[in-house]
């Protein structure tokens, strides 16, 4: 994934867990034409009886959510955007928190909660040619060459840095493979009841059925901080990465509000933490700020604006975040993963059981954001099979407003890129 080099577009689906709820929602989307803006990454929002039960009734509701403060910024145009308190956990305002969208890179922290810890930083690996087989053409890539021998710690500077596909596949196949990595990232997202998220690649590159929300890329970056090598290697600026022999090459961080590229100020007291770039999965960004002794999280999702908009859009929530936190009341909050004790979800209503297989359907348009599909069948699979689903893949293993509204109390702002962005 690179920004400067778009690659082919995918349709986003969604995933044989989703899917089985979405049989009630064909009427209503049916009545919509399909999305017309060639540039759109096709999105399915989940139903409010499923996403309701993560985070709270408000972040399974379309549009923008807030409570107690005003001033939100009123040019966004992310299709996906959400605001929390690093350390409460509490969700200050959203906007379609729970939409289905192709994740690109950002993806990537999801890789991190679920390898980083596996292996020392000291520990060295040569690579092979087989380490390095499978990377999708036009993946964004550091460098990593066979017959080289690597620190764990160079490959993670690679995936955090430059977000390296062939370092996150060296390190999947030193976890067991990429298959491997796959059902053990699927674990730890259901364990993190992050229950938007299908896993197909552990890059995050543009695959058929590959999605995440704002929701549960905002889960990952929030427990992933809390490792202290996650939160060292997002907030590297530069670092030198082996050539060969004693010879070594800088690479830099992608992320333009760490750095200051592409003319993007730097955001003061910025961590980290991930950015993406697809032409699929246009441009998604989650980052962490800590200002006045207060951390907050933002993600946001594909903007309709090209460049550095995906970074305007995060500095301008986060802002208001800094401004008018303090006065707003949480709409949701972030759970907590099951194995430490979170409570599963639970369906806020019976709903009647779908068809396995039912057909996803794309957003109406461009401008038209709301609420087009319904996942109520599923729930009872998702809340009653979600510590099940996590022992299973890790034994497997082995180991409303509508846009409209936005307008009025949202922003909008522009990105495309080069080379910042991966996937």
């Amino acid at each position: 994934m690179r920004d400067s080099s778009p690659l082919r577009p995918r349709a986003a689906v969604l995933s044989r867990r989703a899917a089985l709820g979405l049989a009630a929602a064909v009427p209503l989307a049916a009545a919509s034409p399909a999305a017309a803006t060639p540039s759109a990454t096709p999105a399915v929002t989940p139903s409010a009886a499923r996403a309701a039960t993560i985070g709270g009734e408000l972040l399974g509701r379309g549009g923008v959510q807030v409570r107690g403060a005003s001033g939100l910024p009123r040019r966004l145009t992310a299709r996906s955007w959400l605001v929390a308190d690093h350390v409460s956990g509490e969700v200050l305002a959203s906007y379609n928190a729970h939409r289905l969208l192709a994740p690109a890179s950002t993806l990537k922290m999801l890789f991190a909660d679920t390898v980083l810890q596996k292996f020392a930083r000291t520990e060295r690996h040569r690579v092979t040619d087989a380490d390095l087989a499978g990377i999708p053409a036009g993946s964004s890539l550091v460098g990593v060459k066979p017959g080289i021998t690597y620190t764990v710690e160079q490959l993670w500077l690679g995936v955090f840095l430059r977000s390296g596909n062939d370092a996150v596949h060296v390190l999947s196949h030193m976890n067991g493979g990429v298959d491997t990595t796959v059902a053990q990232m699927q674990a730890r997202a259901e364990d993190l009841q992050a229950l938007d998220t299908h896993v197909v690649s552990p890059d995050g590159f543009d695959h058929k059925g590959q999605v995440s929300s704002a929701y549960d890329l905002t889960l990952f970056a929030r427990h992933g901080l809390a490792d202290a090598d996650f939160r060292a290697y997002c907030s590297t600026r530069t670092a030198d990465f082996p050539a060969g022999g004693k010879k070594t090459f800088q690479i830099q961080n992608t992320d333009r509000l760490l750095t200051g590229a592409w003319g993007v100020p730097t955001y003061d007291g910025l961590i980290g933490v991930k950015n993406g770039y697809t032409s699929n999965a246009g441009n998604t960004f989650t980052g962490a700020a800590t200002r006045g002794g207060r951390t907050l999280l933002v993600t946001v999702m594909h903007p309709k604006s090209g460049g550095s908009g995906v970074y305007e859009e995060t500095a301008a929530l986060l802002d208001w975040g800094f401004r008018q936190g303090a006065n707003a009341r949480p709409v949701g909050t972030l759970v907590a993963p099951l194995s430490e004790g979170g409570a599963g979800a639970t369906p806020t209503r019976k709903a009647p059981k779908a068809a396995a297989g039912a057909p996803a359907r794309a957003e109406t348009s461009s401008t038209s954001w709301g609420l087009v599909g319904g996942a109520g069948g599923a729930v009872a699979l998702l809340a009653g099979g979600a510590v099940a689903w996590h022992r299973r893949r890790r034994a497997v293993a082995a180991g409303g407003a509508p846009a409209s509204d936005q307008g009025a109390s949202g922003p909008r702002a522009s990105d495309a890129g080069a080379s910042d962005q991966g996937a």
